[in-house]
């Protein structure tokens, strides 16, 4: 198949969904997006994910201990079908949340699925957060 650029643009966003159809991934069905925005403070998370509750979505809040630096970090996960312009307004949208809670926006991913195989396996990590690009 080759790649549409208007609907897969040369860009972080545009290759994420361009593999993700490549892959084989339904892009017409609804999608769990988590999106993710990081905080040194744990206060600054908390007010964050308050904020993002009132705006009802669905949130998770956790201190990263895996790191050197720990550090809070807030998500919130966003049923969508994948498209590239809705992908990138909610991406805007988190940035400046993430700008007004003195945090950090930190990316977005989502789990697909091979529907194909018997026991349903993870068929990969997508998005533009540095756990997905590894």
């Amino acid at each position: 198949m080759a790649r549409d650029f208007e609907q897969f643009p040369d860009d972080d966003n545009g290759n994420v969904l361009w593999q993700m159809a490549e892959d084989g991934n339904d892009l017409t069905m609804p999608y769990e997006i988590e999106y993710s925005i990081i905080f040194a403070e744990k206060q600054q998370a908390e007010q964050c994910a308050l904020y993002l509750l009132h705006q009802e979505q669905k949130v998770s809040l956790y201190e990263e201990e895996e790191s050197e630096s720990n550090y809070w970090v807030v998500s919130a996960y966003v049923e969508i079908i994948p498209q590239y312009e809705d992908i990138n307004d909610l991406e805007q949208w988190f940035i400046r949340i993430a700008d007004k809670f003195a945090g950090e926006y930190d990316g977005w991913g989502c789990i697909a699925y091979d529907y194909e195989q018997d026991d349903l396996e993870s068929d990969g990590l997508y998005g533009d957060t540095p756990e997905a690009k590894n």
